[in-house]
């Protein structure tokens, strides 16, 4: 893939995702992406372009792209960001040939983690390419403003909490965002919690949409949740949840959020990440 390509891919994506009978990560939204969605998908997309070009790849007929891939390796772990098949293509093996291209760059790499939709065909080529299958959940709804608790030694983050950052990333994904942070500050409101019991940090898009918490332990990760959920108003939306993070699903029952499924953590090497709320495409 080509930095012009991005566009393409963008569009193809849109399509592809919105033909699927049912989207995972808990968010209503309308089949097809708002021009802001749309934007932030080809700045993401960009961004992995130029920081891994050789785990992104492109499918085309004729001189027409029908498939994508955008992966990524950060350290020792190799990340599937997203890909997609035009409709009117899927079932020819295209979307199996993207995927070996993308997983072949990341040949070296210990561990694998990617988040997919409900997709029958996209799960089980992932089974069949041996991850394991961590069902999601995600929390959705209005936070009943009178159960937040007294919320202390939360901050803002900046750049100069990246190495903090990274390191809590090592410690439960297994692998540091290192370039990605960049994008991520760019994108929302980074929350930082660094005590002598624990650290931790979690990123807050306006939209109401908590994208990303690392943390060292369950009560760290519990109040940079509350303090994510008292910095929204109006409708909000936790994603990726896996089982082995009960203590998110404690603090949005607490919070009168509405709980629901869909999609599938996959990993290959490494365990369900935990206290960890994954970013649904760079993980």
């Amino acid at each position: 893939m080509r930095g012009s390509d991005v566009a393409v891919a963008e569009s193809l994506s849109d399509e592809a995702f919105a033909a699927l009978p049912q989207r995972s990560a808990g968010a209503a939204r309308s089949a097809r992406r708002t021009s802001a969605h749309s934007a932030a998908w080809v700045r993401r997309t960009t961004h992995l372009v130029g920081t891994d070009p050789g785990g992104c790849w492109v499918a085309e007929d004729e001189g027409r792209m029908i498939g994508f891939a955008t992966s990524f390796v950060r350290e020792t772990t190799w990340f599937l960001a997203t890909y997609a098949v035009r409709p009117d293509r899927q079932g020819g093996g295209i979307g199996t040939a993207l995927l070996a291209a993308a997983m072949h760059h990341g040949r070296a790499c210990l561990h694998a983690m990617l988040s997919a939709s409900e997709d029958p065909r996209a799960v089980r080529r992932y089974k069949l390419a041996g991850f394991d299958l961590h069902p999601q959940m995600h929390l959705t709804g209005t936070v009943d403003r009178t159960t937040i608790p007294v919320i202390e030694k939360v901050r803002d983050g900046s750049a100069a909490d990246i190495d903090l950052l990274d390191s809590l990333d090592r410690a439960t994904r297994g692998a540091a965002h290192g370039p990605d942070h960049e994008l991520l500050l760019a994108g929302g409101r980074l929350l930082v919690s660094d005590t002598s019991t624990g650290s931790g940090y979690a990123y807050v898009e306006a939209t109401g949409r908590v994208v990303l918490l690392a943390a060292g332990n369950r009560r760290t990760a519990s109040r940079l949740l509350w303090a994510a959920l008292a910095d929204l108003s109006g409708p909000v939306v936790v994603p990726n949840l896996t089982a082995a993070n009960q203590w998110a699903l404690d603090v949005g029952v607490a919070a009168r959020l509405q709980l629901g499924q869909g999609g599938y953590l996959a990993l290959k090497g490494l365990r369900a990440p935990a206290p960890y709320i994954h970013h649904s495409a760079l993980l």
